[in-house]
């Protein structure tokens, strides 16, 4: 299938002023979107907590989070971001299923998510 990379623009949900425009890697195996730390503390978002998370080489680390806005496709949510090493940029699957959608691997890209309410 190959990458999936993504435009969206991010902003701190305290001062919609302060946004930008990113590429972003759809990564199914990242619950939460990861950005720099140096870019999310740029636009001022601030800390909500820690969260520990297991890396693939079975590493723990424990990261700051913070909730930002972002859009997709048009598509807009708020959501969970990780203050991240520098030059990460991830779109993670709790984000993905926040705008409602799924990565398309025939396609090689975002498709709509079929949303259940029951």
């Amino acid at each position: 299938m190959g990458f999936v990379r993504v435009k969206a623009k991010v902003w701190n949900v305290e001062n919609l002023e302060n946004s930008m425009e990113v590429t972003l890697l759809a990564d199914t195996g990242a619950i939460y979107t990861v950005l720099p730390e140096s870019l999310l503390k740029s636009l001022g978002v601030k800390s909500i907590g820690r969260r520990r998370f297991r890396l693939a080489n079975n590493q723990i680390l424990e990261k700051e989070i913070g909730i930002i806005g972002i859009e997709v496709n048009g598509l807009k949510t708020h959501t969970i971001a990780v203050f991240g090493d520098e030059n990460v940029y991830l779109l993670g699957v709790v984000t993905l299923e926040e705008l409602g959608l799924e990565v398309d691997p025939v396609k090689g890209g975002l498709k709509p998510l079929e949303l259940l309410l029951m």
